[in-house]
């Protein structure tokens, strides 16, 4: 058995070289990860490959139960970053293909190995492999900008002035960021420039840092940014915005992390936590703290003061 483990991860670690993957990626890591999309346990053959879903974390347990190689929970990262992603750059993985506009942090993330690859490996040892490989060779770069393409027609467009648009990841939280920033600051903070907006894909998604640095507020990438900043420029108040679909809303914690991150700011500080339902919003009632205000995307023109001594605005730091 062990002659058979050693056979298929030397042959995987092969494959990779074959196949162009740069040279960080000829490892033991990779190869079992290869060996996991394939289902290729030590019994089987190269044409008996398959093609399931898998997740990083039961690519690791795998690799523990067929080949009994341990790996540490805190290595997850380096098969993500180092190992995965290189494969679906390359075209020989797909990310989420059972659900595309899967948030990017989502603990449900899969990978399956590519069609055209499958088709390839599973020839491998065989007189075929030869021409196979170089046929999808020739291909693969077609291939693998075809499904960067699917990928880019998921994002989800957001405008941010009259004729300025990004995109943001696909997922809840994007598709919350897009209400606040298209329908409640129109409504609520009229004529406001936005500063920031927050990326699950990408931490700086959109980000205005000089015009921030000029209301005197430095932030570098440790700073624990909400997700969407205005600034109501009539009224000089910069409005933090937290989009509440799985973590929690501007409780008194996340309230004084806020009030010490924007501490220089020479604009008022308004706390808002949006809601992509009050259902949602249901479930948080208890945390959110006072002196803040609740926007719930589900009915863009209301506003929820918890305290009432004044509407929207910012409020004196004790």
């Amino acid at each position: 058995m062990t002659t058979k483990k050693n056979k298929h991860l030397n042959a995987a670690h092969q494959i990779l070289i074959s196949l162009g993957l740069p040279r960080a990626q000829h490892n033991e890591r990779s190869a079992l990860s290869l060996l996991a999309l394939l289902n290729l346990t030590p019994r089987k053959t190269w044409a008996q490959a398959e093609n399931p879903l898998v997740g990083i974390t039961p690519i690791m347990d795998w690799s523990r139960k067929h080949y009994d190689k341990e790996y540490a929970p805190n290595t997850r990262e380096t098969f993500r970053r180092q190992t995965m992603h290189q494969f679906v750059d390359a075209g020989i993985a797909f990310y989420n293909p059972d659900k595309p506009d899967r948030p990017v942090n989502s603990p449900k993330a899969v990978y399956q190995v590519a069609p055209a690859v499958l088709t390839l490996l599973r020839s491998f040892g065989t007189p075929k492999w030869h021409d196979n490989l170089t046929t999808y060779l020739s291909l693969s770069q077609t291939l693998a900008a075809k499904y960067a393409m699917e990928r880019k027609q998921n994002r989800i467009p957001m405008q941010i002035a009259p004729d300025k648009e990004i995109t943001l990841s696909p997922g809840e939280h994007s598709e919350l960021i897009r209400a606040i920033v298209e329908d409640f600051g129109p409504r609520f903070a009229p004529g406001s420039v936005l500063v920031y907006a927050g990326d699950t894909g990408d931490k700086w998604g959109y980000f205005d840092a000089v015009l921030l640095a000029k209301l005197g507020v430095n932030v570098d990438s440790h700073g624990k940014m909400p997700d969407v900043v205005f600034h109501f420029v009539e009224k000089n108040w910069l409005l933090l915005v937290e989009s509440v679909t799985s973590h929690g809303p501007v409780d008194g914690k996340r309230h004084a992390e806020l009030a010490k991150l924007f501490a220089g700011s020479t604009a008022g500080l308004v706390y808002v936590t949006a809601f992509p339902n009050r259902s949602i919003m249901g479930r948080y009632l208890g945390e959110i703290a006072w002196e803040t205000e609740v926007w719930v995307a589900d009915a863009p023109s209301h506003l929820i003061h918890f305290n009432g001594v004044r509407f929207l605005g910012p409020y004196n730091a004790p």
